[in-house]
Formats: structure tokens, sequence, C-alpha cells
């Protein structure tokens, strides 16, 4: 077995692996059993580099069947899992850093006042947007499994149990990984976006409908023995959306019948939700004193909490009866009976209140502020649906209209001529749309939309994102469309600024925005902008598009506060580094001084809700981080970059954007090479989520959505969107006598700091090794040359790196993510090569027009095992 520096969580992934060995012996016999031994302790040696072992795995996937491919990949990948499920669990047992506790000691030597403190509280506003990417590709059905297999695990941690329930619990497990291994990890199916957003409640369901109320709890107790402050009850500085069922950009199956499905179902399960913790109150709250409003309200009665809370009660309980009946006749339902969010919280605050008055202040903040929270936080739809839609959708809309009046093409117009029409329209008594106009059914389809969001009310909805924005009349045909639909209320519409041009001409566009007293007004002092990360990325690659992200926010946040309006700024970031992804706490404190205040929202996607918020106790310490990190940020701001700082990162930002794009765009092979190495191609066949990998049916990598690019790149551990171009023009910088100044910002400078610390993270993942054994056996002599490139600049950029940083080893300051990496090493080695060997039969059953047997499943399951081990997809 790998060692572990702790002998405790050793003996725990050794647990799980004998069980694990035993479930596939009792179905397979021994001689499997002892197959897959050998073949992991070969992993383990190939991993620490003896070539010998790395020979004897590919001569032995050469000589297995198709149907003993299958059998390891699916043992190394439920192998993967569950190291990851013991390494999370004991991790949020053991190693939960008090990070309140560092804040404060922060706070204490800057001597930040409690009224600073207090101010920054009240701001403090935590808007984590739930996603659907194709990321997660573990099924739900294994979700549920892994989740009760770590409660078991967290049982087992208990000292007080005897031996008998030690023996119930281990039995449960083993029945629990004999499941697991009885069960198909890949769908059958593409999930549909019904499917993804019952995913992303269960994750409220399971783990945070539990976490929220204690981390709020934990806030306000840590801040009243700190500052003497305490939370309010009806202040909870963490709210939820969901982009499931409401992202319909690139994705034709998200539909306005399906958004509005979305939305039922989730007010169905928070009606459940609620009517159980009312019960529970009832039941408790049997007190028969009262003050003088709950005894108006309720008469002369001896119990009267309750009489106060059963109505409420049956009103939930009448809710999802309601609710069930209309997701079973979505076509011929009418308007199903629903309890209002005022409706939910007025009596539990009613009771709150009379306990305080009464002298049951213990009682009042036990279970009935937690639900009082819990209602503040998720409401009666649960978490709020944002809409998000491409820009050319709402333009199209306006052109068919426009040509159908007989007044133009409007997608023909200038600017100046599009806004001036929009804005003339906005101000117009009149309907513009005819009512029996027969649209085409694409423009039919986002009228549609704009009409579901008008038949639900506000709190159901987050914003309108509009991706591809790069024009003020993006935003005003938006407002438009909503209005012409019936949308009686302000919906926030963000633009989403998502190319590098993009983000460079966000602070024009939006100047011009502000410029137009009509939307100034309509507004009403508030404006959400979201930076896209994944697609800057792409498009120039990790330096150039952190520092347009930086830029861009830097001038958004001074326009804002020159015209007086709150900005959110949106982070549409993913877990990979190529995405916009960083450890929360660095993330944050890299933002721009000032870019905070406004409240901090961002993306959770795919595999990173379930790492960061699938258990209580992980969801609770992930939303501490985030606290922490953005009252720091607000409290104690990073420096603003000096001059010398700016003109740095812009030449060497610029270098790097033109190291990227001399490989990925001007180089003819590139894109053959990049579909030989990876598997791009398969990675279609993987029905990972209800979106398609393309924005267009054909095109090159332009074509490509980042995460399925950033996918290809991890599962051959070359990792290249996060490292591209970024090295070399921080070496050619230096070469110009720089080095002090590379000192200084590396020291004093966050975000500079967290560019090299992403990068020492990302090169713990790679692994020029296994790139190369995929160019080795995929590959044609004439290309392969791009790929021998691409790990020198690997090598050099990390030699550069430790330089830098001063280490001897990639993640030499992270200690236990390195250890984490190297725990899952054993395992990932096999499904590499396996994978391998895959392509390679894949390939040649295509070429001889062969309809492959089951390596398809199989090279499904190794993609998924090692986006497992990875910890990373897209």
């Amino acid at each position: 077995m790998t060692a572990y520096s702790n002998p405790e969580l050793q003996q725990r992934v050794r647990d799980l692996g004998t069980t694990l060995g035993e479930t596939i012996a009792a179905q397979l016999g021994d001689e499997w059993l002892q197959r897959i031994e050998d073949i992991r302790l070969a992993g383990r040696a190939s991993a620490l580099g003896e070539l010998s072992a790395t020979d004897k795995l590919i001569t032995q996937f050469q000589t297995l069947d198709d149907d003993s491919l299958l059998t390891v990949a699916r043992a190394f990948s439920q192998f993967l899992n569950l190291a990851n499920i013991a390494e999370q669990e004991f991790n949020s047992v053991n190693q939960l850093s008090d990070v309140l506790n560092d804040l404060f000691d922060k706070l204490s030597v800057a001597d930040i006042s409690v009224e600073t403190v207090q101010q920054a509280i009240a701001k403090l506003n935590i808007d984590l947007v739930l996603t659907a990417h194709p990321t997660e590709v573990i099924r739900r059905t294994f979700i549920h499994k892994y989740t009760e297999l770590t409660d078991c695990l967290k049982a087992l941690d208990q000292e007080q149990l005897n031996d008998r329930q030690r023996d119930q619990l281990s039995q449960r497990i083993a029945v629990l990984i004999t499941q697991a291994w009885h069960t198909d990890e890949i769908r059958s199916a593409r999930p549909t976006p019904v499917d993804e957003a019952k995913w992303g409640l269960a994750v409220i369901e399971n783990s945070l409908w539990q976490a929220v109320p204690e981390f709020v709890r934990e806030l306000s107790e840590r801040l009243e023995q700190q500052f003497s402050l305490t939370l309010p009850s009806d202040f909870v500085p963490v709210q939820f959306n969901s982009w499931m069922g409401g992202d319909r950009d690139g994705n034709p199956f998200v539909t306005a019948k399906v958004t509005q499905e979305v939305l039922w179902y989730a007010r169905h399960r928070a009606a459940s939700l609620f009517a159980k913790d009312i019960e529970k109150l009832c039941a408790e709250l049997s007190m028969n004193t009262c003050n003088d409003e709950v005894s108006t309200l309720v008469g002369d009665n001896k119990e009267p909490y309750r009489s106060l809370l059963s109505p409420l009660l049956e009103q939930l309980t009448l809710s999802q009866a309601s609710l069930y009946e209309s997701l079973q006749n979505l076509e011929q339902s009418s308007a199903p009976i629903m309890v209002s969010q005022h409706a939910l919280i007025e009596p539990l605050q009613l009771c709150y209140q009379s306990l305080l008055d009464c002298g049951m202040a213990n009682i009042a903040n036990d279970h009935l502020l937690d639900t009082i929270r819990r209602a503040h936080c998720f409401g009666v739809h649960l978490l709020k649906l944002d809409v998000r839609q491409d820009s050319e959708r709402h333009s199209d809309v306006i052109a068919e209209l426009t040509r159908y009046l007989g007044i133009g093409d409007y997608n023909q117009w200038t600017e100046a001529e599009k806004q001036a029409f929009l804005l003339r329209e906005l101000a117009s008594k009149r309907p513009l749309i005819p009512p029996h106009w027969q649209c085409s059914a694409e423009v039919k389809e986002v009228l549609d939309t704009c009409k579901t969001i008008a038949k639900n009310d506000a709190d159901a909805f987050g914003i309108y994102i509009i991706s591809m924005a790069s024009q003020p009349s993006d935003v005003l045909a938006v407002k438009l469309l909503l209005d012409e639909m019936g949308v009686a209320w302000a919906m926030p519409v963000a633009p989403l600024f998502e190319t590098l041009d993009d983000l460079n001409n966000a602070e024009q566009a939006m100047t011009e925005l502000f410029s137009i007293e009509w939307y100034r007004g309509r507004i009403q002092g508030q404006q959400h902008v979201m930076i896209g990360y994944s697609d800057s990325a792409k498009d120039a690659g990790a330096l150039a598009a952190g520092w347009a992200q930086y830029e861009s926010q830097e001038q958004l946040v001074a326009l804002a506060e020159s015209h007086q309006i709150k900005l959110t700024l949106f982070h549409g970031r993913g877990g990979t580094i190529g995405r916009g992804g960083l450890p929360a706490y660095e993330a944050i404190r890299s933002q721009p001084p000032g870019s905070l205040d406004g409240g901090f929202r961002i993306t959770e996607q795919g595999e990173t809700i379930r790492h960061k918020f699938g258990t209580a106790a992980l969801a609770n310490q992930n939303l501490m981080i985030y606290a922490s990190a953005i009252l720091e940020a607000m409290l104690i701001p990073s420096p603003k970059p000096q001059q010398t700082w700016r003109d740095a990162i812009t030449e060497m930002a610029g270098s790097g954007r033109d190291n990227y794009r001399a490989i990925v765009r001007e180089n003819p092979d590139f894109v053959p090479y990049f579909r030989m190495a990876t598997p791009e191609q398969e990675l279609g066949k993987l029905p990972l989520g209800s979106r398609p990998a393309k924005r267009k049916p054909q095109g090159g990598v332009e074509s490509l959505r980042a995460i399925p690019w950033i996918f290809s790149w991890a599962q051959t551990r070359l990792v290249l969107p996060s490292w591209l171009g970024v090295m070399p023009a921080i070496a050619s910088y230096l070469k110009q006598g720089n080095q002090s100044l590379i000192d200084e910002m590396l020291v004093q400078w966050p975000f500079f700091r967290s560019r090299l610390l992403m990068l020492d993270m990302v090169f713990s993942k790679a692994d020029a090794g296994i790139s190369e054994a995929f160019d080795n056996r995929l590959v044609t002599e004439e290309l392969k040359t791009i790929g021998k490139q691409l790990r020198n600049e690997l090598k050099d950029s990390e030699t550069l790196l430790l330089s830098l940083l001063g280490q001897k080893q990639v993640m030499e300051s992270d200690p236990s993510g390195k250890e984490s990496m190297q725990i899952r090493a054993t395992y990932l080695e096999p499904l590499h090569y396996l994978q391998i060997e895959l392509l390679s039969r894949i390939r040649a059953a295509e070429s001889e027009s062969v309809a492959p047997s089951n390596i398809e499943q199989a090279m499904m399951v190794t993609i998924g095992g090692i986006a497992i081990g990875m910890r990373n997809t897209g």
C-alpha cells in the first residue's frame, strides 16, 4: 500500500481496499483478485519511476481481452473512489483548519475596530451558484451510496462504540461496496436537465440543509466572543442559486417547459423539507406562555405555538400534494397551490420573538432559529434559478420581428441604431410583439422562456446572464423581451464578458450602458456583471486571461463607484486552474481591492460541489473559508498594484498570450496532434451532462467548450491549458534583469503570487511520462515533435517555478495536498496505461469499420476513474 503520514488514514484506505478485493474475489475468484493486486503493485512501482514496472503494465494490458480490461478499469476506478472517500472523511474530522481564528489574529494585529468589523459583516454576502456543467462523472446512485459510506466511516470514529456496533458498521460498509461493484459506473444515457437539477437539490437536502444553520450559528457565536457582535435571526450571509434547468446557452435540451418543471420540483422539495422542520417544532414547542401578539392571533389557547404553526404545516403539506400533481401532469396542469415566502417566515418569527419575550431564549435559539435561518437562506424555492442565454439568440428574436414588421433587419443595424430602437420601444406603452405572430421555433423558445419567468414570482429567480455580451444593446434587448412578455419586476440582467477582447472592452461597454438615463433609473442602483474565466483562458492562455480579468474588475469597480451603483461581480470559475480554479482563500484574497464590497458571487461547478459541500462538515468548513476570506479582503484589502508591477504583468501577459496562441492557434499541426494524443473524440461519447460538448457541431478547438478542452488534457496528465506559455513569458522578463522586481511582486502582491501557487498545484498533477506514453502509442511520427516540445516547456517551466518559489519539489508549502495526489498515484497509473490500450483498440476498430465490443464501456470507465483520481474534470 501507499505510505501515508498518518497511520489511521493508511489503515482506513487499506480496510476499504481489502473489502473491495473480497467483493471482487466473491464474484470472479481469487485468481482475479491476485491479478488486480499484481497490477496495483506494478502501478505503484511505475508511479515511482520503475521502467520495468511500466513495461509490465503495458504488456499485461496488451494480452488481456476486452472483457478483462473492463474489469480492471472498474476495479481501479472504484479503488480511487474509496481512497477519496477515506481521505475526505478523515480530513473533515481531523484536519479542519480554524480559518476564522486566523482571521481574528490578523484583525488584531491590524488593529481593526469593532465598528469596522460590524460594517464588513453587514456587507457579507456569499452567493454560491450551483451549476451542472458536464464535470460530475459519478452517477447519482453512487453519490447516495458513497454518502452513506461516509456516514458509516464517521460513525466508526466514535470511541464509545461497542464491538457489536463496530461489526454492524463494518458489515454495512461491505454491503455498500458490494452494491457499488455490482452497479454500472457509467450512465446508460445522458442526464436530462431535470436530472441535473435533482442532483443539485440533493446536495442541499443531504448536506447544506444542515450545514447552513450550523455555519451561521458558529459564525455568530465566534463574533460574539471576539467582538460582542451577534447576528440577528434574519441575517444569513449565504444564499444559493442554480443554473440547473435555467442555463440554456448552447443547450437545446433546456426549454421553457424544463425550467418550469425544475422550479416546481424545487418548490416541492422545499415544502417537504420545511414540513419536516415545522412538524418537529410542533412536537417541541408545547409551552403555554406567549406574548400579547401571539395571544391575539391564537386566542385563549393552552398551546399557542403549536396553534400558530399547525396551519403552516397544513399549508406546506397541501402545497406538496399540489406540486406533486402538477409535476405528474405538466401539460395540463394549472398553477399549483404554493406557500409564499412571507407565509413561511412570519409565524416562525412570531414564535421566536414570543419565546424571547417570555424568557425562553434558549428554546428560541435552538431548532426554531435554525429553521428561521433556513427559511431566509433557501426559502420556499429552495434556491433561486438563474437564466442564461447567448446574446445572439436575443438579437435573432428582434431581427426576425423587425423583418416581420417591415422596418429592416435589426442584425444589420449599427449599435447606435439598435440602442435607439430598443430605448424607444422600452419607453413605449404599446405592445411591440403582435399577438398572432407566427415566429420560428428558435424565437418562440426565447419568448416562452421570458413568459415562464413572468408566470413565477421574483423570489424564484436570481439573475439573467447574457453570454458573449459585448455591447449595451445586448443588455437592453433582454430588458425589452422581459418587458414584452409581462415580467412585472426588474429582473437583474448581467452581461457575461468571456473572451479576452470582451474583458478588455468591458469598461467601455458598461460606460455606455450607465450613460443611458433610462437604464440607470431601471436598475435602481444595482448591477451584476459576470466575469468569464473558462473561455478567456482558452482564448489567450492562463496569464493573459488572469490579468485581463483583474484589470476589467478594477475598471468596473471604479466605474460603478463613479455612478454610485452597487456592483456585484459574478465569477464564472471552474474547479480546474484552466477555468479559473484556485484554492478558495487564495482566489478571494487575490481579487482587486473593493471588488467584494458588492457581494461575492461565484459558480460552484460539477465535481467541486461534491468535494466542497458533499457532507455537512465539509460544507460548514468551506462556508467558513469563504466568509473569512471575504471579510479579510474587505477589512485588510490587498495592496493596489504599483505601476512597476502593472507594467511588468502587462508585458508578461502579452508575451504569455503570444506564446500560447503560437502553439494552439498558429501551428497547423496542433489540432491534429490534440485529436490523436488525447481522448477528446471519445470524450464526446461519455454521457456526462445534458450539454453538447461543442457550441457548434462542426469546428476545431475554437468551437470546443472549455470543459472538454481541459478535460482531455487532464486525462493525459499534460494539463496543458493551465500552464502553456506562462513561464516562458516570465523567463523572458527575467532575462531583461528584472529578478528583484519579480521577487518583490511575489512577496507583496497576492494576485501575482496566486498565479505561481496555481502552477505549483498544476505541476504536481502533471506527468510528462504519462503524456509521452500516450504519444508513443497513439500519435504519428510526424506529429510527435509537438508533444516533445510541449513536455520540454513543461519541464523548463517547473524548474523555473521551483527556483522562484525557493522550493526543491512541487507542493512543498502544501504537504497534505501533495500526499493527497500520492495517495491516488498507485491507482491512477494503471488506469492511464489501460486507457492508452483501449484508445488503440477503439481507433483500430474504427479504421477497419468494426463495431467495437465493450471496450467503449471500459474506455468511459477509465475516463471517469482518472477524473476521480485527478479530482478535476472540466
